[in-house]
């Protein structure tokens, strides 16, 4: 550690989601952050995805708030087109040296108009799009890119000097050099991302050479609104549309031939999500994805798996393509494989190749010039119990830098590698903000309405059903509308400058966006209006995707006029919106933090470190929750217990944090910045936000004699047992999915391969010559587990695949246990007499969500796990505000991705902890005091507390209604209930509920 007070800025290197999250929590938690990426703009991969599963959200839809929110950040400094150079200094100041390639574009007199890419002469492949289309030597990487600033690909110009004379900014300056950059940062978090597995490594599939074989990515942009084909599947050798389209998973993943034996851990469910699109996009498409196991192990995937094979009719065949070949004649692939040992040939009209990841280029440099360790495979090197640090003190990585993963753990993990960075600088938060300033808010009390309408294309989420231009025009007949328009992406950058430029221009008062969700996009059209100098609460919005485009997906003209209908009301209500006023409420600077395992125990921790005060509950009587229980772990050299004894003594030795142990939480009372608790045991406690880490627990089998046989046991019990030496016999039969994966429980459990693996090694080191069998239907070791399923096999571990709905069978015969199995690719039936037989036994549910759910006014999942804000970019939040998540309550999970998700859940609360005010919402419930007569009906009514019954203000022997502005959700449910009238809601008072209907009735009188 650095001598002195530490620097109060980070550092973060890779802008893609992972980054952005990072920065984007640093920043609102009270640090300056510079977000370093090598291209010219931020957005990473997931910038290149059409839609991500398993919601199947648009995925530009989803990022591009965030993008725009980094981009307009006061405390985010983007320094885009920059490498790092040199790193000196320690954690809490390191001083860094940064190259910057040239644009050759004055960023500052940059509009982004784009004049200068249309007329320059130059045509080269577009890295955006995988090279499937062509860009111009002067560009901008995509449509909705932060910055929005051109730049000049020199290699590429010509130097003709077009671009110069039709800039009328002046913004071309061919006489840029390479700069160097000097920063100093408290500390550093790496978030450069990963590169695609290049196929042409494996000729057998002939990418590169067969135009009709592409790579997923390649697909990605094919299904893209903005890619080469406009989102329609089209066969690229002579743009015909593929019927038959074939998947082949594990292209440069498990794979020792070219040595990359890690699972990539997200191209099952990436390669469903395209053969589901591309349904959706293309009539008549039939695809079939070839695959070893279906690695569907994350929060709902399974089922997306199930409805991919049931709903949508997709072809799921296990095995490993040996070759493709092509029909010269018609460019069709021909695939040989081997299905149930029966050798077998297809022709498909295209393959789409399921490319791996690997580490990024840039990786090895990297690690030399930050001087920390990378492992095997050229990732960065982490520990279990350490996930986002690396071996360099003060350097923190996120995201599939450390190791293959889907969008929700990058997510969260990059919140948590926020959550470490600013426990280094902890002392010096805040000493290099500025305020964000907003202009003065323009007086409209003597105003006629004059609104402004944005309709949005969403590439083809929208204008490829809904007839967007014919939905402007019509906008443009509505009373009180003086300007509409249309928009490719409203969200963009460049939208929201056109927005505030329009506003001014037209004096507009009022401002209505017809596009996607409010529940995603509504807070930054508020932002951009507020920055134009409006109130941000005259502003509407009208859902024209999920209620128009997407409902109707095959109705177009239904879709069409349905959006005329919601714009039309949306119109009719705006022009009877009026400012409000967001009041201040002060922040208590403390966190409950519910559950003392390790994911409890690690937000504790990192929450102390950073000087808040934590109330640690747990209802057992000692801390560990089921940590207490595991004896082994894959990482050679780690002993959960004795990290476990580490972890319990430095939270129990923390001064800052108060633990109760053996009770409950009885009652959770307030709002964000301002919560009461009482529990069991009677002590009571304020705090300003409350981590929900609650837990889950064992699967209690009701099959396969467990209960009636000692020698039957699950997972955990057998592990207790092995770690004792109390296990006996030489023969051993694990079964997978036991009360997973099923009509019960649909879901996948996720941590029990592995933990079979870690068991079966176990047993094999102990007893060389022991009989070990896996009775499993996919083995899901995903990322760099996969290492262990194969050091399991080399060690002697048989594995025997059944077939869905044929799982074994267990009896008594003459006082053995006695197993039968169906191998499902040879249909040979199996016999075993176990001396243990162990039961992989599911993660359930913590029976106490469905008491603590309701305290906080959060849902949950059919299967009882806690429900999240944003199952992609949201992962730790809830949507009651304050309130964070985190561990296995969330759904199962390992170790390292608890912890992971802990610190994440530190990172959100800290953005609320760091200030001492918060703005309450302005959409409340106000009561008219001269017509409330205190009748209390609207009391009960309300779920979230928000109401008191007292006197009246101006007859103190008469009751009142009283509305807690704090606490207060908005949801109107008082206001109906009401049988005075006495009540009203801000933002949908009853004129303007009244309006919206008689706009939706006007077009039926017609």
């Amino acid at each position: 550690m650095a001598e002195g007070k530490p620097v109060g800025s980070v550092m973060v290197v890779g802008g893609g989601v992972s980054g952005i999250q990072s920065a984007l929590d640093l920043a609102d938690s009270g640090y300056k952050v510079y977000l370093v990426d090598r291209r010219p703009s931020i957005g990473g991969t997931m910038a290149q995805l059409d839609k991500t599963f398993p919601t199947n959200d648009c995925s530009m839809c989803i990022l591009a708030p965030k993008l725009v929110a980094c981009g307009r950040h006061h405390n985010i400094e983007l320094i885009t087109n920059a490498e790092v150079s040199i790193v000196d200094g320690d954690a809490g100041n390191f001083r860094v040296t940064l190259k910057k390639k040239a644009l050759m574009v004055n960023p500052d007199k940059c509009t982004g108009c784009g004049t200068c890419a249309q007329k320059c002469p130059v045509e080269v492949a577009d890295e955006y799009n995988e090279a499937t289309k062509k860009r111009k030597a002067i560009y901008v990487q995509y449509a909705q890119a932060v910055p929005l600033v051109y730049g000049i690909d020199q290699e590429a110009c010509i130097g003709c000097g077009i671009c110069m004379n039709e800039c009328r900014a002046g913004s071309i300056e061919y006489d840029q050099v390479e700069t160097i950059v000097e920063i100093n940062a408290g500390s550093i978090i790496l978030s450069p991302g990963f590169d695609e597995f290049d196929p042409t490594l494996k000729p057998e599939y002939g990418y590169g050479r067969f135009k009709n074989v592409v790579s997923s990515i390649e697909f990605e942009r094919q299904l893209s609104a903005t890619g080469p084909y406009f989102g329609t599947v089209l066969r690229p050798s002579d743009g015909d549309i593929p019927k038959k389209i074939a998947f082949i998973q594990c292209v440069g993943s498990r794979d020792k031939k070219i040595g990359n034996e890690y699972c990539s851990s997200v191209c099952c469910m990436y390669s469903i999500k395209e053969a589901i699109i591309a349904k959706e996009h293309t009539a008549g498409v039939e695809p079939a994805i070839f695959y070893m196991d279906m690695r569907a192990f994350g929060k709902q995937f399974e089922e997306y798996y199930n409805k991919a094979k049931g709903e949508q009719g997709i072809r799921f065949i296990r095995s490993r393509v040996a070759s493709v070949s092509e029909d010269p004649k018609t460019k069709d692939l021909i695939l040989k494989y081997v299905e149930k040992e029966e050798p077998k040939e297809e022709v498909f009209n295209m393959v789409v190749l399921a490319v791996g990841f690997r580490p990024p280029m840039s990786s090895s440099a990297l690690s030399k010039v930050l001087k920390f360790n990378l492992n095997t495979d050229g990732f960065c090197d982490t520990k279990i119990f350490s996930p986002v640090d690396t071996t360099r003190a003060g350097i923190y990585v996120s995201g599939a830098y450390s190791a293959p993963k889907d969008i929700p753990m990058t997510v969260a993990e990059a919140s948590g590698a926020a959550a470490r960075a600013g426990s280094v600088i902890s002392k010096s938060r805040g000493t290099m903000v500025t305020p964000k300033e907003f202009p003065p808010e323009k007086d409209i009390s003597a105003e006629e309405p004059r609104i402004g309408v944005f309709v949005c294309h969403c590439g083809i989420n929208i204008g490829g059903v809904v007839d967007v231009p014919a939905v402007t025009e019509y906008a443009k007949t509505l009373p009180n509308v003086k300007f509409a328009t249309n928009n490719l992406y409203t969200c963009s950058q460049d939208t929201q400058e056109k927005i505030k430029e329009i506003v001014e221009e037209h004096k507009l008062n009022r401002v209505l966006v017809a596009s996607c969700t409010p529940r995603t996009h509504e807070p930054l059209f508020q932002n951009t209006i507020r920055e134009a100098g409006l109130n941000p609460y005259l502003f509407e919005m009208a859902n024209i995707r999920d209620q128009c485009s997407w409902i109707h997906m095959h109705e177009p003209e239904k879709a069409t006029e349905k959006a005329k209908d919601l714009i039309r009301m949306s119109v009719a209500k705006a022009a009877l919106l009026e400012p409000l006023e967001k009041l201040e409420i002060p922040v208590n600077p403390s966190a409950l933090v519910i559950g003392g395992g390790i994911a409890g125990m690690t937000a504790a921790l990192e929450l102390a470190r950073q000087d808040f005060q934590v109330y640690l509950v747990e209802k057992e009587k000692e801390l560990g929750g089921m940590l207490k229980l595991l004896h082994f772990m894959p990482e050679k050299g780690t002993d959960p217990q004795q990290m476990l004894k580490k972890l319990v003594s430095e939270v129990e030795a923390n001064q800052k944090i108060k633990i109760f142990k053996g009770t409950t939480v009885m009652n959770i009372d307030g709002y964000v910045g301002n919560f009461k608790t009482k529990l069991g045991s009677g002590d009571e406690f304020e705090h300003g936000v409350v981590i929900v880490a609650s837990g889950a627990m064992e699967h209690k089998p009701r099959e396969f004699l467990y209960g009636h046989d000692d020698k039957v046991m699950t997972l955990l019990e057998f592990e207790q047992k092995l770690a004792k030496g109390d296990v006996k016999g030489d023969n051993f039969v694990f079964i997978q999915c036991v009360g997973s994966r099923s009509e019960e429980y649909p879901n996948c459990s996720r941590v029990c391969c592995t933990s079979t693996m870690t068991n079966a090694i176990k047993i094999m080191e102990k007893n060389p010559s022991a009989n070990v069998y896996v009775l499993y239907r996919d083995i899901r070791t995903y990322g760099f587990r996969e290492k262990w399923y194969l050091e399991a096999a080399d060690k002697g571990v048989k594995f025997i695949r059944f077939a869905d709905g044929d799982k074994p069978k267990v009896e008594h015969h003459d006082g053995k246990i006695t197993v039968h199995v169906k191998e499902d690719d040879t249909d040979t039936t199996f016999l075993f007499h176990p001396d243990n037989l162990i039961l992989a036994s599911g993660t359930r549910c913590n029976p106490d969500n469905e008491t603590i759910g309701p305290m906080l006014k959060v849902p949950l999942t059919k299967d009882g796990f806690y429900l999240e804000t944003h199952m992609k970019l949201r992962p730790v939040d809830f949507a009651t505000e304050g309130v964070f998540l985190a561990g296995t309550a969330h759904g199962p999970k390992f170790v390292d991705e608890s912890i992971s998700q802990a610190l994440g859940a530190v990172a959100r609360a800290i953005t609320i902890l760091s200030k001492d005010m918060l703005e309450a919402e302005g959409i409340v419930a106000v009561v008219d005091e001269d017509i409330c007569d205190g009748c209390g009906i609207c009391q009960p009514i309300c779920e979230y507390k928000a109401i008191e019954i007292g006197p009246h203000p101006k007859d103190p022997e008469k009751k009142f209604a009283v509305i807690n502005i704090g606490l207060c959700k908005g949801c109107g449910a008082c206001v109906g209930a009401c049988p005075a009238g006495a009540l009203s809601q801000k933002g949908f008072t009853d004129d303007q509920i009244v309006a919206m209907i008689d706009a939706a009735l006007e077009e039926e009188v017609k």
